[in-house]
């Protein structure tokens, strides 16, 4: 559990005003001081993530935002920031002092609520005043809960662990599949993995591992080899494989070996599923068919790194985008956590897999695109349309590849 990555744990924020003990209530839940606590307004600046084993809900991530009511310049900085974290959590802790709910916490509710995130309302420094759980729970509704606590005398902290049980995302508990309903117990499953310059040094990338465990989870079993290698170790299988995963990088030519009766897919289109909706990207990369040179195209990645020299994001993906509309495109960069709020100029977003933010935080940024008219796709549904692969590579999932078909059929003016 200590080792689970922060894009598979589910991510708790705290919200509130500042002084009103979101660093202090912090430092009680994990047990140590991770955040500096001061009398001082104002003091976290940045969002602070800690990962933890929380159980019964296992491995989670606590992230302690600045004051929403700082002030200044610097502090509508550090507000913005808070409210990126947002719109991303699974859950939100909202803290008030004994003062209750006012308009900041009203705010924070009611966007929160837009976003149907579920919410705890914690009253702390109870010790000095206790107000009413009534009208919190009023405002909440069926989307949390609220609880006085004191943080200095320890007050009901055990109360702060049960909410969260209780309202916890069910999906968090039960995650969708990645692959393991792909494949039967006792069947088998070919992943072809290039190791090129973007490969790690000694290892496999994080979607690849996914693919392996859930592989195995399901009483099935794996064989890994490079693209040159593809062809014998399907010749040399006693039986077919019930599935072939490759990377999207070379999926004309994995599809070009694999045999028809064999379904192919690749690791970034199973990202797709996991981490947001394929229906939804498949409906998007509809859009690559009407690109025109001059079209603005967003290409989004969740991690931040180094640019190598045939960058799947920064030089293939642009190269093949331009080569398919026919002419130069404006092509804006995105890296990390933080994406653009404003969409308007785009005519199609590409994301990456993802494989580095959860599934609620992917979730967001779609939902913000679909807000702003703008379409969406990533980068293994976006690859296999450009190399006019989609079909096969979508073969597993017939319903996104109908989407697909639907939104291509669309007039310009209802897409």
């Amino acid at each position: 559990m200590r080792t689970t990555p922060k894009s598979m744990r589910m991510h708790i924020g705290l919200f509130g005003r500042r002084n009103v003990g979101k660093s202090s209530l912090m430092n009680a839940l994990l047990g140590f001081p991770k955040s500096i606590v001061s009398d001082v307004a104002g003091t976290t600046t940045d969002p602070v993530e800690k990962a933890m084993e929380f159980p019964p809900l296992g491995p989670v991530v606590f992230v302690d935002t600045a004051g929403i009511d700082d002030v200044g310049a610097l502090g509508a900085l550090r507000v913005k920031r808070s409210r990126e974290v947002l719109e991303r959590m699974d859950v939100a802790v909202v803290i008030c002092d004994e003062a209750g709910i006012g308009p900041f916490e009203r705010g924070l509710i009611a966007e929160l609520q837009a976003h149907k995130t579920p919410i705890l309302c914690i009253f702390n420094k109870c010790d000095r005043g206790e107000p009413s759980l009534e009208d919190a729970r009023a405002l909440l509704g069926e989307t949390g809960e609220a609880v006085r606590i004191s943080v200095k005398t320890g007050r009901n902290l055990d109360a702060v662990r049960e909410s969260l049980i209780r309202i916890a995302p069910e999906d968090r508990f039960a995650e969708p599949p990645m692959v393991s309903d792909l494949v039967p117990a006792g069947g088998s499953v070919v992943l072809v993995v290039p190791i090129d310059l973007g490969a790690p040094k000694g290892r496999l990338i994080l979607p690849q591992v996914q693919a392996i465990r859930e592989i195995l989870d399901a009483d099935a079993s794996c064989t890994v080899v490079k693209e040159r290698e593809l062809i014998g170790a399907l010749a040399n299988a006693r039986t077919p494989p019930s599935l072939v995963i490759c990377d999207s990088q070379i999926v004309l030519k994995a599809a070009a070996d694999t045999p028809p009766d064999i379904p192919l897919t690749t690791f970034s289109i199973l990202m797709a599923r996991l981490k947001a909706d394929l229906v939804r990207l498949a409906e998007g990369a509809a859009v690559l068919h009407r690109l025109k040179p001059g079209d603005h195209v967003l290409v989004a990645e969740a991690c931040t790194h180094d640019v190598i020299c045939d960058d799947i994001g920064r030089v293939k993906i642009p190269r093949w985008l331009r080569q398919f509309a026919g002419g130069d495109l404006r092509i804006d960069f995105s890296g990390g956590k933080h994406f653009p709020e404003d969409l308007a100029k785009y005519k199609l977003i590409i994301q990456c897999g993802a494989c580095m933010v959860t599934r609620k935080h992917m979730l967001s940024w779609l939902y913000r695109a679909e807000r702003q008219g703008v379409p969406m796709t990533n980068y293994g549904v976006a690859i296999s349309v450009v190399q006019g692969v989609l079909e096969r590579s979508l073969e597993p999932f017939p319903e996104a590849y109908r989407a697909y078909e639907a939104a291509l059929r669309m007039e310009p003016e209802e897409a």
